[in-house]
């Protein structure tokens, strides 16, 4: 693939608009310089890059037969949204890819009218859809309402939940199956293409609702037979029966990259006028992710999200650092934990790369569990192992344990199962942004009976809290640590277990203390060396667990400094709220000799940007700290006084 070929159709490409005079020759052509476009792009801010370059033709096609943005087209996720972002007039923009103050890496419905609703989690277009739908007939308006959801999307339970009210409602949308796993496709080809040309012709059409208004005329067990009839040989043919039992009129499969098998049948389905009433429609559409770029043909897990990368080999791009990522360290632990113990299995949401549970996954096979996309499914299921002895270790991004908090409460916590939940991405996560930041897993986790939480300060206390966690059996018990890589410490030799609820001091002072929760550690032992510059000396704690609280600690700081502030990746209701609720009963604060500042996360959504510059925009950077302390003391910021 040649990066640097001139691109004459795409640079014509201001909208969609100017797609729809172009001849399926052009639109080919324009598919290929999307495809190079994408890649140049994604080399240098990296991304989402498989997933993007498999939905090529399918965006074009969908931007050439449908009237956007008056037309709603959805995309689920939204990883596999830059061709669209592309085509929508942000081409110009592409390099600004999930930098500060550039184009998100996902859909959003502030950055483009094209984008009518914002997705970071999946499986929600479906639903969205309907939901546009819905409002389209109430307000009897007669736009095009597209939703496009790919086969791993479809494994959550939340896109059947929409496609069964969907089926119920009988509002006019389409949905886009995009099958980039081949995991329910039969091979698809030229006979295929022909046949949903054919189911979703007028013709084919006019035919069927004539057949079926004719056997209204028949006897009831006659029409019965005819209708199971018709729906028996369509799902023979096409393969749809189950989303025709969903209330869904089926056509597919197709090749999603090949627009003259495609064009059509979105322009049928766009036209088709349905019997009874219009009723939704799921075109099925096979593709595949990498498409165009070999290196991500060849890997498609590896090319799934990258960082920069070089074009020619496909090899990644990447800063010398002599610290191991979190997430490989977590995965290490794991794995030695499991070592010694038969029980430990190991469970993931369709993310055992991202969660470091692969190289488990490779060892103990028969321990390993991958649910999809389904974290709901994965919690309960994890409540399960448990019931019969196991030890679960239910791998799940901050971000994406929230949607299953019923689970973590009513399966898990109140029957006080012993389910271990490693919370990989706690607090923020650069180029990602908002949709994927862990900004509220203590808040939420912490109001949970019988719940424990751990909190890493750095790779070394990771691999302790993996090995407490295996060896915890009293209840629920989660530990959080960050994206990323670690700090450089030195790590335990074999397993070290932590006493619960006990934290540690990593330096002593008597004016200001700073107990931190986290990987803001570091940071507050910068603060404490220029605060004792000022002759401010300072006591630097490390939580070590939010719940339960080492109170002992905490009462320790507080009567023997001035000012005690805590510091934590996470939002307002979290650790800092436990360190007041229990300062407050005891009546420490009450005398007016404390004066306690708890720092958070900022109470608003923080767009994507290099995480220490989203830290220090959060207030919780070392220079933060120190402002905090200078200001509860009354002393005027200046700069640092010469020779303490």
């Amino acid at each position: 693939m040649n990066v640097d070929a001139p691109t004459p159709l795409l640079d014509a490409i201001q909208s969609p608009d100017d797609l729809k005079d172009l001849d399926l020759e052009q639109l080919i052509e324009l598919s290929a310089e999307i495809r190079s476009d994408i890649v140049r792009h994604v080399s240098v801010t990296g991304g989402h890059l498989g997933a993007s370059l498999g939905v090529v033709e399918l965006t074009v096609a969908l931007h050439h037969v449908f009237d956007t943005p008056r037309d709603k087209l959805i995309w689920d996720v939204g990883h596999q949204a830059y061709p669209h972002k592309i085509l929508t007039g942000r081409r110009h923009r592409m390099a600004t890819m999930r930098q500060g103050g550039g184009l998100s890496g996902f859909v959003k419905r502030t950055e483009s009218e094209y984008d009518p609703f914002g997705t970071g989690h999946s499986s929600t277009s479906i639903s969205a859809g309907l939901g546009m739908a819905v409002g389209r007939d109430i307000k009897e308006a007669d736009n095009h309402v597209v939703s496009v959801i790919g086969d791993g999307s479809m494994s959550a339970g939340m896109a059947y939940e929409a496609m069964n009210n969907a089926g119920y409602e009988r509002s006019r949308m389409v949905v886009i199956l995009n099958d980039n796993d081949m995991s329910i496709a039969p091979p698809v080809g030229a006979m295929s293409a022909y046949l949903s040309r054919v189911v979703s012709s007028k013709s084919f059409l006019s035919l069927r609702s004539l057949a079926k208004e004719v056997t209204r005329y028949l006897p009831r067990t006659l029409e019965a037979a005819a209708r199971r009839a018709d729906e028996y040989a369509r799902g023979f043919v096409t393969g749809g029966t189950l989303f025709e039992e969903l209330g869904f009129y089926y056509v597919g499969p197709i090749d999603g990259h090949n627009l003259e098998h495609l064009l059509p049948v979105l322009k049928n389905v766009r036209d088709a006028e349905f019997e009874d009433s219009p009723g939704p429609v799921l075109v099925h559409v096979v593709t595949q992710k990498g498409k165009g770029y070999q290196p991500a043909e060849e890997a498609r897990d590896k090319y799934h999200g990258v960082g920069r990368f070089n074009v020619v080999t496909g090899e990644p791009i990447k800063a010398v650092s002599n610290a191991p990522a979190y997430t490989k360290v977590f995965g290490n632990a794991l794995v030695r934990e499991a070592e010694n113990d038969g029980k430990i299995v190991a469970v993931t949401a369709a993310m055992p790369a991202g969660t470091g549970v692969d190289k488990f996954a490779e060892l103990y096979p028969k321990r390993f569990f991958d649910v999809g996309i389904a974290e709901q499914h994965a919690v309960t299921f994890s409540a399960g192992l448990a019931c019969e002895g196991l030890k679960p270790f239910c791998a799940i991004y901050s971000t994406f344990l929230q949607r299953a908090y019923d689970q973590v409460v009513h399966d898990v916590a109140l029957q006080n199962l012993p389910v271990r939940f490693p919370i990989d991405r706690a607090g923020l996560v650069g180029a990602d942004g908002a949709t994927h930041a862990g900004a509220f897993d203590v808040a939420y986790l912490g109001c949970i009976p019988n719940m424990t939480i751990m909190a890493a300060a750095d790779e070394a206390d990771l691999d302790r809290m993996v090995a407490t966690a295996a060896a915890y059996d009293e209840g629920p018990i989660a530990f959080r640590y960050p994206r990323g890589e670690g700090v450089g410490v030195d790590m335990p030799v074999g397993s070290e277990i932590l006493e619960i609820g006990r934290g540690r001091v990593m330096k002593e002072g008597t004016k200001v203390a700073i107990l931190s929760l986290g990987t803001r550690l570091a940071e507050a032992l910068s603060a404490a060396e220029e605060l004792a510059a000022r002759g401010l000396t300072t006591t630097v704690a490390d939580a070590r667990f939010a719940k339960p609280l080492d109170e002992d600690l905490v009462h320790r700081l507080a009567t023997n400094h001035e000012v005690l502030i805590t510091v934590e990746e996470g939002s307002v209701g979290g650790f800092g709220s436990y360190v007041a609720q229990y300062l407050a009963h005891a009546g420490l604060l009450d005398t007016g000799h404390l004066k306690f500042r708890p720092l958070v996360l900022p109470d608003t959504y923080m767009d994507h940007d290099d995480p220490a510059k989203q830290y220090d925009r959060a207030g919780l950077s070392a220079g933060a700290m120190v402002g905090t302390a200078l200001a509860a003391l009354g002393i005027e910021v200046t700069t640092v006084a010469q020779g303490g």
